[in-house]
């Protein structure tokens, strides 16, 4: 792609195609050399790649015993009997943990804990995997002997699977999980689809799949005088504090989380699973400190996955392309004791400009453990309905797919009549379509052929609802001129070590280098969890209020100006100031902890794009595969451009992912995963993605997300992608894939 001449002499990052930043033009913004928007390199990296980052599995204190849970064989039936004696026998073992060991526990809240049933409490068998008993030995492979040897006794009984679950509408009132109104109805949308032009009507299915993260989750658990202390890998340690206070009945203060480094969650560390229950229960039982690291296998059982998602949508239009009638019903699968929700329609709900909307969600109970946040819930599965939908009602009227998502854009939210807090999507359509060259593609099916393989470009919009958190910071001058940001939050790697010191920098007229990020306690400012893309939003915008408080305070000790950085460890000495200590908080309108998408204020807030796909199929073979991929995104003031990018493109492999590979596939006979490792479940590697990937950003500041002009992203670049590859397989193959993932038999010619 040719840069434009005007631009060449502008400060930008190389990112191998195109510029990052641009405004509504298409011309490239200049990047200051400092603080927000400067390509800060991570401050973290040198500590990951050598391996001097310490995770949770990694450091157990001397004497710690090695926790493994027996997890059940069945998906559901009774306990009859647990046998330890031949796990007892073994070397190594020290003891095996039964339910009647367990100690009286009060009471549970979902969230933060993850579900509302505790194991190891009665004799039921819910799902497959439940943990029954816990194994303590010296080592790990000692543990692991044991707990294969525990005789389990089960009365087995015929599972409940997500095609023979019972659909149900899941009680508002009480339940954690519900954070916007199930149904929605404004309009008369079976009216107005009896009167459309066009309509569209189609189920289509997002199955259900697995986090995979890098590191599985772990907790280390340790009693010292009455106090718990635990080291675990967690997406939100206060969360962590709130849920064991209740069920151990202690006060919050005397449990002690920290979590300086995550090897990835991307929402399955978001609540507190029954293994961060289990092992301190196991260490004051024991003695001993306690680790229990569930490993790949407790990936798929010991904590939550993203539920498999139907939706039917339908739509009228009429013959100029605009929307008249949106029905979108979706459900999910959820245990049987909870009614986890994956607003399916969220997307829906707001993406549009139309006057007749009618959403539903409903679960199926079905005997699996509870799901959980994944990356993009809610708009991932709901989008990949929506946007192959438009695509449809596209062909059907003829009209270019671009063309039609421009008729119906939204100026302001169909669903509340807020005005957005800021919107450029449709800046974002336009850079994006004139960087993919969206101009030239052929309109028809089958239209263009390359050798043996059928090319095929697709498109789809992107939304994400905003999400944040009461948060609080501190920014910290020492004696000796040093300074230091401390919040509670946690590195799941994406750049948080080095984003919060830019703003901080910026906030106090200096450069990032030299200042420290301490994260990832409850010893530090509360804050909320790193999840629903919120962490910069929320925590970033108490960071720039703490830098502030610390700025006024060094002037106030200077009698006016702030003198330069070099001076400040004179002015502390010259005062008798051993620290300096800036304290910010960010607070929600109503002083509320939690606000999704604006529903706390005036003005509705989400995260916008646009993702144009070129895709080769093989119908020989019975294989698609992406060749490009353009991703054009309002997102806010970008913080740090090379960070913000490496989030976009990670979440765009992950909607590769969703679109040609990946699936936890069940079997129902049994209801348990078929595979769980990454033996038997495909995920996209470095060969499926090419490295034609341009991501660019509108440039935007929006006033009202948060005090730095940021909204979230780190799951917005999943939305959409799985969408625009099935648009573009049909417009390769005049073959329409309403089913993920993509497989060979919908290909094959």
């Amino acid at each position: 792609m040719v840069v434009d001449a005007k631009v060449e002499n502008v400060h930008r990052v190389d990112v191998g195609v195109g510029r990052l930043i641009v405004d509504g033009t298409g011309a490239a913004v200049e990047l200051p050399t400092r603080g927000i928007g400067s390509t800060e390199r991570r401050h973290d990296g040198d500590e990951k790649v050598t391996g001097a980052a310490i995770y949770a599995a990694e450091a157990p204190p001397v004497g710690t015993l090695h926790g493994v849970l027996v997890g059940a064989p069945v998906a559901r039936g009774q306990v009859r009997s647990i046998d330890a004696r031949p796990a007892l026998a073994q070397p190594g073992v020290v003891q095996v943990i039964l339910p009647e060991d367990m100690p009286e526990l009060g009471d549970v809240f979902v969230p933060p804990f993850a579900m509302s049933f505790i194991p190891m409490t009665d004799e039921t068998v819910r799902y497959e995997g439940q943990p029954l008993a816990i194994v303590l030995a010296e080592t790990l492979e000692q543990a692991e002997h044991g707990a294969a040897l525990v005789a389990v006794d089960i009365a087995t009984e015929e599972p409940v699977t997500f095609e023979t679950g019972e659909v149900s509408t899941p009680v508002s009132e009480g339940n954690g999980y519900a954070f916007s109104a199930l149904d929605t109805d404004h309009g008369d949308a079976e009216a107005a689809l009896a009167d459309a032009a066009a309509v569209v009507e189609a189920d289509y299915v997002a199955p259900s799949r697995h986090h995979n993260m890098m590191e599985p989750s772990a907790t280390l658990a340790e009693w010292r005088n009455g106090e718990l202390h635990m080291h675990d890998s967690t997406q939100w340690t206060y969360g962590i504090r709130y849920a064991l206070s209740g069920l151990l009945r202690m006060d919050p203060g005397a449990i002690h989380v920290r979590c300086p480094y995550t090897g990835g969650g991307f929402g399955a560390k978001g609540y507190v699973w029954p293994h961060q229950l289990l092992a301190p229960i196991a260490a004051r039982i024991a003695g001993r400190p306690v680790k229990i690291a569930i490993g790949r296998d407790g990936c798929y059982t010991g904590t939550g996955y993203q539920p498999v998602v139907r939706s039917r949508i339908r739509l009228g239009a009429g013959t100029d392309g605009r929307l008249t009638a949106i029905v979108h019903e979706t459900e999910n699968v959820t245990s049987r004791f909870d009614d986890y929700v994956e607003f399916g329609s969220a997307g829906t709900r707001s993406l549009y400009a139309c006057p007749n909307v009618r959403t539903s969600t409903r679960i199926v109970s079905a005997d699996v453990n509870t799901p959980t946040a994944m990356r993009a819930p809610h708009e991932g599965p709901g989008m990949f309905a929506l946007e192959s939908a438009i695509d449809e009602l596209s062909y059907d009227i003829g009209m270019d797919p671009l063309e039609l998502r421009l008729a119906n854009h939204a100026e302001s939210d169909p669903h509340t009549g807020k005005p957005f807090s800021s919107n450029r999507l449709r800046d974002a359509y336009a850079e994006g379509a004139r960087r993919f060259g969206w101009d030239a593609r052929p309109p028809g099916t089958r239209a263009r052929i390359e050798g043996h393989k059928l090319i095929g470009s697709g498109m789809a919009a992107a939304i994400m609802s905003t999400f944040r958190f009461s948060s609080s910071a501190r920014v910290c001058l020492a004696s000796d001129g040093t300074l230091r940001v401390e919040a509670g939050t946690q590195e799941i790697g994406t750049g948080t070590r080095t984003i919060f010191p830019q703003i901080a920098a910026e906030r106090l007229g200096i450069s990032a280098e030299g200042i420290d990020m301490r994260l990832g306690s409850t010893e530090l400012p509360e804050t909320g969890g790193t999840f629903g893309s919120s962490s910069t939003i929320s925590v970033g915008s108490a960071v720039a209020h703490a830098a502030d408080d610390l700025h006024q305070r060094l002037a106030t000790l200077a009698g006016g100006e702030v003198p330069p950085r070099d001076q400040w460890a004179d002015l502390l000495s010259r005062n008798g100031i051993a620290e300096l200590i800036g304290e910010g908080g960010f607070t929600l309108p109503g002083e509320a902890a939690f606000d999704a998408h604006g529903g706390a204020g005036a003005h509705f807030m989400a995260t916008w794009g646009a993702v144009f796909v070129e895709v080769e199929v093989d119908e020989g073979l019975g294989l698609a595969r992406l060749r490009r991929c353009v991703a054009c995104y309002s997102a806010g003031r970008i913080l740090n451009p090379v960070t913000a990018r490496s989030q976009m493109i990670g979440g765009i492999i992950w909607g590769v992912g969703r679109a040609l590979l990946e699936e936890s596939a069940m079997d129902p006979r049994y209801g348990r995963y078929v595979s769980k490792n990454l033996s038997g479940v495909h995920l996209p590697i470095n060969a499926d993605i090419p490295q034609d990937i341009d991501v660019a950003f509108i440039d935007e500041h929006d006033p009202h997300a948060s005090a730095i002009g940021v909204r979230g992203i780190g799951e917005l670049g999943e939305v959409g992608v799985a969408a625009a590859i099935a648009n573009a397989v049909y417009h390769a193959t005049g073959r329409r894939v309403r089913d993920l993932p993509i497989k060979f038999e919908h290909l094959i010619g």
